[in-house]
């Protein structure tokens, strides 16, 4: 079970990648009023900046819960998924389990032991992307990401503000680092193109069925002395 959960996010040998994986995002200025939804009774302005258009093979996701940590201080229930993505020749050309990817509360972590895999990384390649959308639906299918996955994601950079919370901007340049750097996304459109196969995850859930199973008929099973 450890070694299945220890792999569980590998990226499988010969992934076949969409051709549309090749292009950087797409953006293009738009001017638009702003407007306003809500999301469990709390009302967001959003303000749309740019058309924003995305392909991309997902390295690290982290989804939100509007209940608890720095979501609930700022009262934030619309950022439903912060999802970190790679494109063009990182996505195509390099052994991405070379690398470690992981999510905080609203960054896209990396990290290499190997000097020259880290080289051979391009950051303007890669982009952490907040996701907003008030839709059921385009919530559900968010959901559903798995590490590996190759999506599709069109709206809106925009910046928006909840009623007694804070404010939060947007990257418009995929060559920034640091705080600010991250792609605010009012979503409009989201696919899964492509999903994961990795092996180990049904072999991770098996194991941990059978572990399960075992207790339980460990502690059910009649007493004998």
């Amino acid at each position: 079970m450890l070694i299945s959960f220890w792999h569980r996010n590998d990226f499988q040998p010969g992934l076949q990648l969409q051709t549309e994986l090749e292009n950087p995002p797409q953006q293009k200025a738009i001017s638009k009023d702003p407007f306003t939804v809500a999301v469990n009774s709390v009302n967001y302005q959003i303000q749309p900046l740019y058309d924003y258009t995305l392909y991309g093979l997902v390295v690290s996701y982290a989804h939100h819960d509007g209940d608890t940590m720095l979501h609930k201080l700022w009262n934030d229930h619309l950022n439903t998924t912060d999802v970190c993505v790679v494109w063009s020749r990182t996505a195509f050309d390099l052994d991405l389990n070379d690398y470690s990817f992981w999510n905080g509360q609203f960054t896209c972590n990396i990290k290499t032991s190997d000097i020259a895999a880290w080289a051979r990384f391009d950051m303007n390649q890669l982009s952490n992307n907040h996701l907003l959308s008030n839709d059921p639906t385009l919530r559900s299918k968010i959901d559903d990401i798995s590490v590996g996955d190759q999506i599709y994601i069109k709206g809106w950079l925009s910046e928006y503000a909840s009623e007694g919370g804070g404010k939060r901007g947007t990257s418009i340049t995929r060559e920034d680092t640091g705080n600010g750097a991250c792609e605010t996304i009012f979503v409009n459109e989201f696919d899964i193109l492509r999903t994961s196969t990795n092996p180990w995850r049904p072999a991770m859930y098996l194991s941990l069925f059978i572990f399960l199973a075992s207790i339980v008929y460990h502690f059910l099973s009649p007493y004998r002395p």
